[in-house]
């Protein structure tokens, strides 16, 4: 595919992403002669792609048989070689993140773009996200369908699970600039997504919305046990490496609920000890070091958001609502930040201010439904997205 001149285009900018995270460790943890496919819709114009693999959490090299790129619904489908160093096949080392060869392709905002990966022999499959977003879908395919415009009924499903796929560059103009999501299972729901289509439709079209959500994931600890390995990484070995993200100028970080909700002591879960429980000052402290200094030190604006309601959740007290309240009054006022967006009052019950409106519970009192995410995404102040 001949990619249009680079007249207008001076700069690399992330156009999607998700986070990568030890993915949840089952009876199997291997898979072969393997086809993966995620349909990515473009939001700037460019004429050059690069994208990024990550094998942070894998503990062995994967191969990439072989790779390709396509435009969805352009009349004939043409499939064009994601290289590494000018070859086809390539390795993701354990533990790193590779960036692929530039590819002269050109994009139109709105296209939607096929990424396909094939993974011919024993592949481990220990770094990927769930998204949780009924917006965001993948495929999978038993057999090399990587280059076929549709994958075969009998062999192939829906996924919602991202392996080694993690950023897509494109090269576009100066005026666009990209926005952080980060957070944990709240942030893989769809509001980043509603957001996204937001800042497409309504806002200047210059931004796009980088999705860095890990389910489970907490800022202070993680989980070293395979049980609950796919909670994450811990803040620290995260956000440096998910804030690198080309083009980027501001974050917004909705993190530190799972913080409070997980601990329930060894006597309930030998994994969950009360010693893990923080304080207020322990957020706060781990926020602005972890968090605050990092996005400073990369030149990025960062914007809080406040936690959601947990009213009615399993291990909801009135201690860890009376933190979460604590935590958000910080949140909101705090000049450690550029500003604030309050979630939670986009979200929250005004009769009961610990619980969510009725209909912005998705059931489980703890993640935000469709609706709620809708209105998360409004409540995102409109200068992020000019």
């Amino acid at each position: 595919m001949n990619a249009t001149k680079n007249e207008g285009f001076s700069k690399w900018v992330a156009c999607w992403g998700t986070a990568t995270s030890i993915t949840k460790r089952t009876e199997t943890t291997y898979a072969k002669d393997l086809t993966l496919r995620y349909p990515i819709k473009i939001c700037f114009n460019g004429s050059k792609l690069r994208f990024t693999f990550s094998n942070l959490t894998g503990t062995e090299d994967v191969k990439v048989t072989k790779a390709f790129c396509a435009k969805k619904g352009a009349g004939q489908y043409k499939p064009v070689a994601i290289t590494k160093n000018g070859a086809a096949s390539f390795l993701i080392p354990a533990g790193t993140e590779i960036a692929s060869d530039q590819i002269d392709f050109a994009v139109t905002a709105g296209d939607t773009v096929d990424v396909s990966m094939y993974f011919e022999g024993f592949t481990q499959m220990n770094a990927g996200t769930v998204i949780l977003s009924p917006l965001e879908k993948g495929a999978f395919a038993y057999g090399d369908f990587c280059a076929a415009e549709n994958f075969p009924d009998d062999l192939s499903a829906a996924a919602n699970a991202f392996y080694f796929l993690n950023t897509i560059d494109v090269f576009t103009e100066e005026k666009n600039r990209a926005l952080i999501c980060y957070g944990d299972s709240i942030t893989c729901c769809s509001w980043p997504d509603y957001l996204r289509e937001r800042a497409f439709k309504n806002g200047a079209g210059t931004v796009s919305v980088i999705r860095r959500g890990v389910c489970g994931t907490r800022i202070l600890r993680q989980y070293d046990c395979i049980t609950y390995q796919a909670y994450g990484l811990k803040g620290a070995a995260r956000f440096p490496i998910e804030t690198n993200v080309s083009g980027a100028d501001a974050v917004i970080i909705h993190h530190g609920i799972n913080d409070i909700i997980h601990p329930v002591g060894v006597e309930v879960n030998k994994f969950r000890p009360w010693s893990d429980m923080p304080t207020l000052e322990d957020l706060i402290d781990g926020v602005k070091k972890i968090y605050v200094e990092e996005a400073r030190r990369r030149g990025l604006k960062v914007y809080s958001a406040t936690l959601l309601p947990i009213f009615g959740w399993r291990t909801y007290t009135e201690e860890r609502e009376s933190l979460r309240q604590a935590f958000n009054k910080w949140l909101r006022s705090s000049d450690d930040f550029d500003g604030c967006v309050d979630f939670d009052a986009a979200v929250r019950d005004e009769q009961n201010q610990k619980a969510f409106k009725p209909e912005c519970d998705s059931g489980d009192h703890l993640h935000p439904s469709e609706t709620a995410c809708r209105r998360m995404a409004e409540a995102v102040p409109g200068i992020l997205l000019q």
